[in-house]
């Protein structure tokens, strides 16, 4: 099935359980951007939530190699199920990258992989919560764009209360990915540390450190990054964000810059 029919049909299964919502929510806005680390709590049961970049770049040099990847958009759209759960979609309908090695230029544009999800909190308190968060990687890309094979893992989120204002989300993460020969498949692991904090009702920023250890039979890959973010809550159930990825080691991208959104419905 194309990605669009795919969308369409996401949005038409949802679309009876809409009018069950409830008239009001007053249960704030919780979102998995601006930074990596994923939040433990669902959308609403009947809710709808749109969380996108705006504008997202990101650079990589390796020696003489550098490579610029852009997303105009990378939207996730989310739907409460109810029972602590919700279904996400994530699909880039432009992604651009330009590579330049040795005095050649190449650009690619075209969609990206669409990548669906199933959040569910399993645990709850006002110290800590918990959740999972199994997904699957379908290979939608355009070619060039993506390695062209179906993927998948399981992340779960780990988020405590800390005092004076600060919040702590830990991120462990196993990626079943495709190995680079294209023959077979191989394990990867992502963990993340995240601490955030309110500086006034509408603002929060957050510092993050980010790794994963891919150990694909060619050769194991670790990669690094420090990152920092900013929200600013316009509304109740509007966001803004903006945020900067910067990378530890070689094998990580040197840094990423992105503006973005959220809103719930």
């Amino acid at each position: 099935m194309k990605t669009p029919a795919f969308i369409a049909a996401f949005v038409a299964l949802s679309l009876s359980g809409l009018a069950h919502a409830q008239a009001t929510d007053d249960s704030p806005l919780c979102t998995d951007r601006p930074t990596k680390a994923n939040a433990t709590c669902p959308v609403p049961e009947g809710h709808w939530q749109l969380e996108t970049d705006i504008g997202n770049t990101l650079h990589d040099a390796q020696g003489a190699n550098k490579t610029d990847t852009s997303y105009p958009l990378n939207p996730t759209l989310k739907y409460g199920l109810g029972g602590a759960t919700d279904l996400e979609a994530t699909w880039a309908p432009d992604v651009r990258v330009h590579t330049r090695a040795d005095g050649n230029h190449q650009r690619r544009h075209g969609q990206g992989d669409l990548v669906v999800r199933l959040k569910t909190r399993l645990y709850s308190s006002d110290q800590a919560s918990v959740a999972v968060i199994p997904f699957v990687k379908a290979p939608t890309a355009r070619s060039g764009l993506g390695n062209d094979r179906w993927e998948g893992g399981l992340a779960v989120p780990v988020g405590v209360t800390l005092p004076a204002g600060f919040s702590l989300t830990l991120g462990p993460e196993l990626d079943y990915l495709a190995d680079a020969d294209g023959d077979g498949h191989h394990t990867a692991l992502t963990n993340l540390v995240n601490v955030a904090h309110a500086l006034s009702d509408r603002l929060t920023l957050a510092v993050e450190y980010w790794e994963q250890r891919n150990w694909d039979p060619a050769g194991t890959i670790k990669q690094q990054s420090a990152d920092v973010a900013l929200s600013f809550a316009i509304a109740p159930r509007f966001q803004v964000d903006v945020g900067a990825n910067f990378g530890l080691n070689d094998q990580t991208p040197d840094q990423q810059f992105y503006l973005g959104f959220a809103h719930r419905w």
